[in-house]
């Protein structure tokens, strides 16, 4: 088999070319469409006639896809991407056909039927029955003509997709500022300042140069004291891809947004749903998007008496301390950052330097040894595309491999901004072999540069965490079949569970201690430092948590229809109900929320709170046996992170907890209580 389609062994990404690329989606598309028709011709009924020569052909496509969308999501380049979006449609094209095939889809609705389903494994009944409820929601039902149309919109929408996230990874590409005196880097810490000059000497330049990229973005708007040079970060970045800014019209997505809020609308409407929220909602625990408003406007109330204070807060001290009298959007992160030092003794560039990225990577596999008992070992034979990224054998404690993790932790051009987790290989029972369940953690931290090492905010080593807990949803699954397995077919409003309940970790002083080591002393991170960072935790909270409100309700209103189309008017009737403070007009959020344009959040971002509450009662059971508690450790492991979609996220979380969630827990996490 061409080794890039092996879902067996790990990824031949120096072998990944767009020639090879296409070579292989050939053969991989050619021989998934003739096992299809090959169980349909045969018209057996047993698991191993109808289901597993489908499988096995799927999982040689996604094998390709996996590597081919990974490779594009961190070293992108024209060629690539071209590579990448061919097959992409193709693929997509491909699966819609599969799910609408109609004969497929009564062969294992007439086996379904069969006295001998009810003796399949539990996880193969479950990938039968939630693949019948997707042909449904892909339109297998439908007439002819709705059914190609379908189809239609969605490796139209796929292709809308694509270019939205690449036109904001071009945008924030596109544009930097060159330095040449270094009084206009005042307030900057000096790893912030290495890493400009690094950037600037990557193109040649003198100085130092600014960009797009978050590290640098967060360092400007918390650090620099230059509220000029603020200004104009922020503008830059508050304006990609859209029709505003230094860019405009350069990389425009409002078209696209358009566009793609018209296609979801029409395909819900073709299967029979009021609107995309009903349609997205059919897989997830939320009931209906009354449920989820009530829940947002409930959560609003509670977190705006505090999000005023704290604004009223930051407006005087920007005044009395900073000689601010109008604090802007592009103040805020400075003068929050100064308020912060003022009133907790937190020095945000202090804490940086006890948090080497190395220290932090020593740190973390401690505690994932501790919690479960795992070890990783690195490896040096695996191909890889970048000297950034890093390979690792997950090793159980009788000394096995049982699962592999590639990690990738800093911010470079033409790699996707943020931080995720993707499946490169699942967990496949293939005969009598059970391969490994291989994982992609992928953040965006300060580059090393020139000898420099990159220093983690504390918010970085929660983000780390946060994906680790992705990766160990997949790592430690026991199911054999991929499309149940890990977060896949997870209920989407739970799928955060467990990345937002490992990042309470990083508020323990041991955990913490742990993982840290001054960049020049090597000193941990001393105890009346972390008390201040303790305490302030829930600083600027009420803020943070109508923030994340407003997108989840942009989002949400915005895919009702209720109040239109026009994401700029939605933002802004959003923004009149709950938020505090306004960006500016000219500003343009919805162009880069790939989140919802781009991935796989649409109707769905209100699943990070949603899901909050799951994950802080989920935690309280750790607090309750002590923190860092093997058995519970193994508890979580074993009832929610090795089950999947096998059962619902409901019965996980009961089976865990002993009981169904109380929200009281997620809101004393906020300082909401």
């Amino acid at each position: 088999m061409n080794a890039i389609l092996e879902p067996l062994s790990l990824p031949p990404f120096s072998a990944i070319t767009p020639a090879s690329i296409e070579v292989a989606l050939d053969a991989a598309l050619t021989e998934y469409q003739a096992a299809t028709d090959q169980v349909v011709d045969r018209r057996a009924l047993g698991f191993d006639d109808i289901w597993m020569p489908v499988e096995r052909a799927k999982n040689a496509v996604d094998a390709l896809w996996s590597a081919v969308s990974h490779l594009k999501s961190v070293a992108d380049n024209p060629e690539l991407r071209a590579a990448h979006d061919m097959a992409r449609a193709r693929i997509v094209e491909a699966t819609t056909r599969a799910l609408q095939n109609r004969a497929y889809f009564d062969l294992l609705t007439a086996m379904a039927k069969t006295p001998g389903f009810a003796t399949l494994d539990l996880a193969d009944r479950v990938a039968i029955e939630r693949r019948l409820r997707d042909c449904r929601l892909a339109g297998v039902a439908l007439d002819t003509d709705a059914r190609a149309r379908f189809a239609d919109i969605s490796v139209e929408l796929s292709q809308l997709s694509t270019a939205f996230g690449s036109a904001v990874v071009d945008a924030t590409d596109a544009w930097s500022k060159q330095i040449t005196d270094e009084s206009e880097l005042a307030g900057l810490p000096d790893a912030a300042k290495a890493m400009f000059r690094a950037a600037a000497s990557a193109k040649g330049l003198d100085g130092w140069l600014i960009t797009l990229q978050m590290p640098s973005v967060d360092a400007v708007l918390t650090f620099a004291e230059n509220r000029d040079l603020r200004q104009t970060l922020y503008t830059a970045f508050g304006t990609r891809a859209s029709d505003q800014g230094p860019h405009a019209g350069e990389y425009d997505n409002g078209p696209r947004m358009a566009r793609i809020l018209e296609l979801r609308r029409e395909a819900a409407g073709l299967l029979g749903f009021s609107d995309p929220v009903a349609w997205s909602l059919a897989t997830k625990m939320a009931a209906d998007s009354g449920e989820i408003l009530a829940f947002l406007r409930d959560l609003a109330a509670r977190a705006r008496p505090s999000a005023e204070r704290d604004l009223a807060e930051m407006r005087a001290f920007a005044a009395s301390d900073l000689g601010i009298d109008d604090m802007q959007p592009w103040d805020m992160g400075f003068v929050g950052n100064r308020l912060r030092a003022a009133r907790y003794a937190v020095d945000e560039q202090a804490v940086r330097r006890f948090f080497p990225v190395e220290k932090v990577i020593e740190g973390w596999q401690a505690l994932l040894h501790r919690l479960f008992g795992i070890r990783l070992r690195a490896r040096d034979d695996v191909d890889l595309w970048h000297t950034d990224a890093t390979f690792y054998d997950v090793v159980g404690e009788d000394g096995l491999v049982f699962a592999g993790l590639y990690i990738d932790l800093h911010a470079r051009a033409g790699k996707k901004g943020g931080a995720w987790m993707a499946e490169a290989r699942p967990r496949l029972r293939s005969g009598n072999i059970v391969s490994h369940p291989v994982a992609y953690l992928t953040c965006n931290f300060a580059p090393r540069g020139g000898g420099d090492p990159s220093l983690l905010s504390h918010g970085d080593v929660q983000t780390l965490l946060h994906e680790t807990g992705h990766c160990l949803h997949l790592l430690f699954t026991r199911v054999n079949r991929p499309s149940v397995a890990g977060v896949n077919g997870f209920e989407w409003d739970a799928v955060e569970l467990p990345s937002q309940l490992m990042e309470d970790f990083a508020w323990d002083r041991d955990i913490l201690t742990s993982m840290s080591g001054h960049l020049d002393t090597g000193e941990p991170l001393p105890a009346e430092l972390f008390a201040a960072m303790l305490a302030a935790r829930n600083f600027q909270s009420g803020l943070a948590v109508l923030r994340q409100i407003e997108f989840a309700m942009f989002d949400l209103i915005l895919h009702l229809g209720t109040l239109g189309s026009d994401p700029m008017a939605v933002i802004g009737a959003v923004r009149d109900e709950i938020a505090v403070i306004r960006p500016p007009a000219w500003h343009r959020f919805p162009h880069a929320f790939a989140h919802i344009f781009a991935g796989g959040y649409a109707a769905g971002y209100y699943s990070y709170l949603w899901a909050e509450v799951l994950s802080a009662d989920g935690f309280g059971k750790f607090v309750e046996a002590g923190l860092v508690d093997r058995a519970t450790g193994d508890a979580l492991r074993e009832e929610i992170l090795s089950r999947g979609a096998t059962r619902s996220a409901a019965e996980s979380f009961r089976a865990f907890r002993g009981r169904a969630p109380d929200n009281a827990a997620m809101l004393a996490r906020r300082g909401l209580a």
